[in-house]
């Protein structure tokens, strides 16, 4: 009875057996990759997806950018030249005034006064230097008949001339109190807008006093300020010479587009501690989008390249070396190419040698990307 006991022991032997040795063998194979996954070179290499553009030859413009600041083409503070209550105010603060409109309007009653006494004085001494001149013709009469002495005489052209002073001092006064009349009507001596009015009427103003009654600034138009790198300040005068030379001012916050100038001032001196150049724009500005004070995006545009090289910025890569593009061949490889940057133009990198028109190179994707790496580029990205 015992045969078959050991049969069966036999038969669960082999199968455990069995059954180890279909487990290591599965081991075995699974720790072995395919060929065709181990990396990137060779003939299994799995191409790399990738974003091109072509190298093309367009018209790129030659600019300068950089950030400026709005400033009044003209500023007055407006202050009395006489003292004396304010009686009227003849606009609003923040109103636009034309040149020669009436803003305020100071107490004449005592200006008035003056110029009364002024011209009562000078109608005094015009009767005494005609009474004064007709003795000394009188006292030359006499003389001649020798009747008077020569010291009569001389007493009485001396009296005659000093009256005619007195007139002119009169007149003087006459004209200085006229002037202090029409002091006290203070009017704008430019067209532009007002602002924060600082004293009301019932006020007592003084002559030049430190506080403006109100400031005017002109903004149309307006200028735009801003500094320019030494280095950029022989082209920039070399395109002046040829005419005007074009600028764009920008709000950052502005979605239309910018405004339009032209160069009119470049400082005679440059910035030692800054290495810049002032230099002013002149702008319209007939929609009032730039105001005074404001920061402003300011492109000035010296000329047009009409057949500039150009790739774009995201394809170019800063190494050791240099600047560089990858560049695909036509067996879809790729080949690292080293290029000399000229200058950029938004999102635009005009290159001064090193491709050619027609060329593709890589947009994205360089990160996976060594010299010889296959690549396909995604579809819609490499437009011609």
């Amino acid at each position: 009875m015992r045969a078959p006991d050991a049969t069966l022991r036999l038969t669960f032997l082999l199968v455990a057996i069995s059954a180890s040795a279909c487990n290591m063998g599965g081991s075995a194979e699974s720790a072995s990759p395919p060929a065709a996954a181990t990396g990137r070179g060779g003939g299994g290499a799995q191409a790399v997806p990738v974003n091109a553009a072509p190298v093309v030859k367009k018209a790129i413009p030659l600019t300068i950018r950089t950030i400026g600041t709005v400033e009044p083409s003209s500023t007055v503070s407006i202050r009395a030249q006489v003292t004396g209550e304010l009686t009227t105010v003849n606009f609003t603060e923040g109103d636009d005034v034309r040149e020669g409109q009436v803003l305020f309007q100071l107490d004449q009653r005592p200006l008035d006064a003056a110029l009364a006494q002024a011209q009562a004085n000078l109608a005094r001494d015009t009767a005494q230097a005609g009474n004064a001149q007709a003795q000394a013709e009188r006292a030359e009469e006499l003389a001649n008949r020798g009747i008077a002495t020569r010291e009569q005489v001389e007493t009485a052209a001396t009296t005659a001339n000093a009256l005619q002073a007195t007139l002119a001092a009169d007149r003087a006064a006459v004209e200085n109190a006229r002037v202090q009349l029409q002091y006290a009507t203070i009017t704008a001596p430019i067209a532009g807008r007002t602002g924060a009015l600082q004293v009301h009427p019932g006020n007592l103003v003084r002559a030049n006093d430190t506080t403006p009654l109100v400031v005017i600034n002109q903004v149309t138009p307006i200028n735009v300020s801003f500094a320019v790198p030494e280095a950029q300040l022989p082209t920039l005068k070399q395109y002046l010479m040829k005419g005007d030379v074009p600028a764009d001012a920008a709000s950052p916050e502005e979605a239309s587009g910018p405004s339009k100038g032209h160069i009119t001032f470049i400082d005679n001196a440059v910035d030692p501690t800054t290495g810049t150049i002032r230099v002013k724009g002149s702008f319209t500005n007939a929609d009032r989008r730039l105001w005074p004070g404001q920061f402003v995006n300011v492109t000035v545009t010296l000329a047009n390249d009409p057949r500039a090289l150009v790739v774009p910025s995201v394809a170019v890569q800063g190494g050791q070396q240099g600047n560089y593009v990858f560049v695909v061949k036509r067996d879809q490889t790729v080949e690292v190419r080293q290029v000399v940057v000229d200058r950029t133009s938004g999102d635009d990198t005009i290159v001064a040698s090193g491709v050619t028109e027609g060329e593709t190179v890589v947009t994205d994707g360089q990160l996976r990307l060594v010299a010889g790496s296959t690549v396909s580029i995604k579809p819609g990205t490499e437009a011609h």
